[in-house]
């Protein structure tokens, strides 16, 4: 087999329809396009979405809310997340480098320490922010929790 005898699968191609050949052909006058209107003239084209005047879809939908282009992610850990850190690891402090290399952040995100959960030993943890309730029960602990 060489590329100068490929052909395809017979039944796979037909003829294109031949318009606008002759009143003989079936297919000649108007080119199968109708009488007359907008459609059946040349260099017709649409607008995307146009629904023939009727009000389009996309506007006619509502639009409500507001993306905040200057809002902050915070990646939340709570309280007992960084106990069982700390009993599994013997932590006394808890970095933002610990955190990533325990795969509980990305290097990248912004750490916030929430208050769910109890911890016992006292850890000084560092992060970007803090709940009150987390601040309370990690100085309640004996520890310090240290912004960033």
């Amino acid at each position: 087999m060489n590329l100068n005898n490929i052909q395809p699968a017979s039944g796979a191609t037909h003829n294109s329809k031949r318009v606008g050949r002759g009143q003989g052909s079936g297919k000649g006058g108007t080119s199968t396009k109708g009488h007359k209107g907008q459609k059946s003239r040349a260099g017709y084209s649409q607008k995307i979405g146009f629904e023939g005047g009727q009000m389009p879809l996309q506007r006619r939908l509502p639009k409500f809310g507001f993306n905040n282009i200057n809002r902050k992610e915070y990646r939340a850990i709570n309280l007992d997340t960084i106990k069982a850190l700390v009993d599994a690891k013997n932590l006394s402090e808890v970095t933002k480098e610990v955190l990533v290399e325990n795969g509980l952040s990305s290097k990248n995100e912004l750490v916030k320490i929430m208050g769910r959960g109890e911890l016992k030993a006292s850890v000084s943890i560092s992060a970007n922010k803090f709940t009150k309730s987390a601040e309370e029960a990690i100085s309640k602990a004996g520890g310090k929790a240290i912004t960033l």
